[in-house]
């Protein structure tokens, strides 16, 4: 998996028990998730189709640092599939708990809203980046090499 987006929770984002509003968190799941098969689809136009449920495993309070991992579950022909983990990251200790996690798909698309096909060229580069460096985006790692 390879970390996606990070967020502070702030006081804005709270319910009357001071945690995160589990619709804030849908939200930055599915805006991170798109961002990340934006990339590795080289496209803008991604849908998101499909969530699983969410389970809310351990509250966010204010202050609280976010970091939302990601990784290819698999692609369909016009789809890409992730499974999304979302961590609340103590910044003393590095631990990290897991707050929350799900799949989510996402359809590539035309201007009209019609799927697109993904091409093979995405999905093998993808699969060779993360066979060398672990992870499916761009590394810099890579980008020194071209």
């Amino acid at each position: 998996m390879e970390l996606i987006s990070t967020h502070i929770c702030k006081a804005s984002e709270t319910g009357l028990h001071q945690n995160m509003f589990g619709g804030h968190m849908l939200s930055l799941i599915d805006e991170s998730a798109v961002v990340y098969a934006m990339q590795l689809c080289d496209t803008p136009r991604m849908v998101t189709v499909m969530i699983d449920q969410l389970v809310f495993k351990k509250p966010v309070k204010i202050g609280n640092l976010i970091k939302i991992y990601g990784k290819v579950e698999e692609f369909g022909k016009t789809s890409i599939k992730l499974y999304i983990e979302v961590r609340k990251h103590n910044v003393y200790t590095g631990v990290q708990d897991i707050v929350t996690h799900t799949n989510i798909k996402f359809v590539r698309i035309d201007e009209e809203g019609n799927p697109l096909v993904i091409s093979e060229r995405v999905k093998d580069r993808y699969y060779e980046r993360l066979g060398k460096f672990g992870r499916g985006l761009l590394t810099s790692e890579e980008k020194s090499t071209k």
